[in-house]
C-alpha cells in the first residue's frame, strides 16, 4: 500500500504513522515551573541526539484547542532545567496516570502516588523509583508547524549534565541490565512494550574500531588525547 500523510487517504481504521517509527523509548520528563510547582509527563518522541557531549530531546505537542505549550516544554524553557526519569515496566501504571492533562497547577507525581528526590546539579526533582535519570540543561528549542493548534509540536533539547544509575541496575560486568530494569517503549496506537531479551552484533568493516565506540558510547575526545 501507499498513502499520502497530507491527504490520510490510507483506508486504513487506524492511521498507522505512530507505528512505524518503533519502539520508541519514553522520555518521562521532570521540571518545575517559575512558580516552584513540579511537573511529571511521559513522551515517547524522545531520544539521545549526541554521546559526546551527550544531548537528548523531547517532542510534546500542544493543549487541545489553545495551542499553549505543555508544562515539560514551558517550564524547561523558562527555567533552563529537566530530569529525564527512566520508564520501566514496573513503574507502567504511574506512567499512565503522569501522562493525563490536567492544570498547570497539579502535581502529577503527587497524582501517581510518586516519592519525589532531589537531583544533584539541576533543581527538579527525581522519580525515586526509577532506576536511572539523566540531569539536562537546557540548550535549544524550535516549533515544528502543524494544521491545527494542537498539533504544533515543540522540540527540547538539553545537554545531560548528570546521570545517576542504581547500582542493583548494573551487571556484575559493569553494564546496564536493560533486561533486568526493562524500560518501557510506544508501539503506537495504544500499545507499549519492554525490552524482554537483548543480542549483540559488534560493527565490522572499515573504522570498526572507532564505529564500536561510538556504540558503546565511549568518550571519544579522550580517545583522541
Amino acid at each position: 500500500m501507499f498513502y499520502e500523510p497530507e491527504k490520510d487517504n490510507h483506508g486504513l481504521p487506524f492511521n498507522p504513522f505512530k507505528s512505524i517509527v518503533v519502539p520508541r523509548p519514553i522520555g518521562w520528563i521532570s521540571t518545575i515551573s517559575l512558580d516552584g510547582i513540579v511537573n511529571l509527563a511521559p513522551f515517547s518522541q524522545f531520544n539521545n541526539l549526541a554521546h559526546d557531549p551527550p544531548y537528548v530531546m523531547f517532542s510534546a505537542n500542544s493543549f487541545p484547542d489553545t495551542g499553549r505549550r505543555k508544562d515539560s516544554v514551558k517550564n524547561a524553557t523558562d527555567t533552563g532545567e529537566f530530569v529525564v526519569n527512566m520508564a520501566t515496566y514496573e513503574l507502567r501504571e504511574a506512567v499512565n496516570i503522569t501522562s493525563q492533562f490536567v492544570p498547570p497547577d497539579v502535581d502529577e507525581a503527587a497524582l501517581a502516588g510518586l516519592e519525589m528526590i532531589g537531583s544533584r546539579i539541576v533543581k527538579p526533582p527525581r522519580v525515586a523509583a526509577s532506576p536511572v535519570h539523566l540531569e539536562c540543561k537546557f540548550h535549544s528549542a524550535t516549533a515544528l508547524p502543524a494544521r491545527t493548534l494542537d498539533g504544533v509540536h515543540h522540540v527540547v533539547i538539553g545537554k545531560v549534565v548528570g546521570i545517576h544509575i542504581r547500582d542493583g541496575a548494573l551487571t556484575p560486568e559493569g553494564k546496564l541490565d536493560v533486561v533486568k530494569i526493562r524500560p518501557l517503549a510506544r508501539l503506537g496506537y495504544h500499545d507499549y512494550t519492554s525490552v524482554e531479551s537483548s543480542f549483540t552484533m559488534r560493527p565490522i568493516g572499515p573504522y570498526a574500531e572507532a564505529r564500536n565506540a561510538g556504540l558503546e558510547g565511549r568518550p571519544l575526545h579522550k580517545m583522541k588525547a
